[in-house]
């Protein structure tokens, strides 16, 4: 199950009926306009590259590594022929450069099977996808709102959703996991619209208009 319009207008009554906070966040913010990306192994390559990094490095490093496949496209078969040291070569940490090719391999001998990822529940995918080296359950929760469109995925790890729920909810430090699990419990089974509305929260000027 990916989101729809249809499944959008339901969590959106949903979230505006259940929270109070997020329906002044949805009044402010606007439409829903989450943009999913296309190519899952291209997600997980973006996710891995992002780590640790900024959005700019890590989008520098993306743009290195096609222009380095160039005229090729970015695919595990073209990826699959760039050595350790090809990697290295345009600024990949030893790190990421592992973790990309232990991605590239498990998905050429299907080990990780990608094509059939949108077959199984999430819990399901997550436990296929972390079979890959630097691949947790953070990175393929994005891969899951960001790539797949699936409509109940909060992470409670996420520092963006954590600093959100402080600021909107008034806490006096960033929530540990149980608290925002509790808080995110009202947003079920629509979690993925509301944590799209939490990260666009942060843009607002003032947590709350009320």
């Amino acid at each position: 199950m990916s989101l729809t319009p249809d499944h959008v207008a339901r969590a959106l009554r949903h979230l505006r009926k259940s929270d109070p906070v997020l329906a002044d966040v949805i009044r402010r913010v606007g439409p829903f306009q989450l943009e999913s990306r296309r190519g899952r192994f291209q997600s997980l390559v973006r996710s891995i590259l992002a780590q640790q990094i900024s959005t700019a490095v890590a989008r520098l490093m993306l743009r290195k590594l096609e222009a380095r496949l160039a005229p090729n496209k970015l695919t595990p078969v073209s990826l699959g022929k760039l050595s350790f040291e090809d990697l290295r070569a345009i600024g990949l940490s030893r790190q990421k450069a592992s973790y990309l090719q232990d991605l590239t391999e498990k998905v050429v001998s299907k080990t990780v099977k990608l094509h059939r990822v949108h077959r199984l529940t999430d819990e399901e995918i997550i436990a296929e996808l972390i079979q890959v080296k630097g691949v947790g359950r953070w990175t393929v929760q994005m891969f899951l709102i960001f790539c797949l469109g699936r409509p109940n995925v909060f992470a409670p790890d996420d520092f963006g959703l954590r600093s959100a729920i402080q600021r909107l909810y008034g806490l006096s430090e960033l929530p540990k996991r149980a608290e925002a699990e509790e808080i995110a419990a009202a947003w079920r089974p629509h979690a993925t619209v509301a944590s799209w509305y939490l990260w666009r929260s942060l843009e607002l000027k003032e947590p709350s208009a009320t």
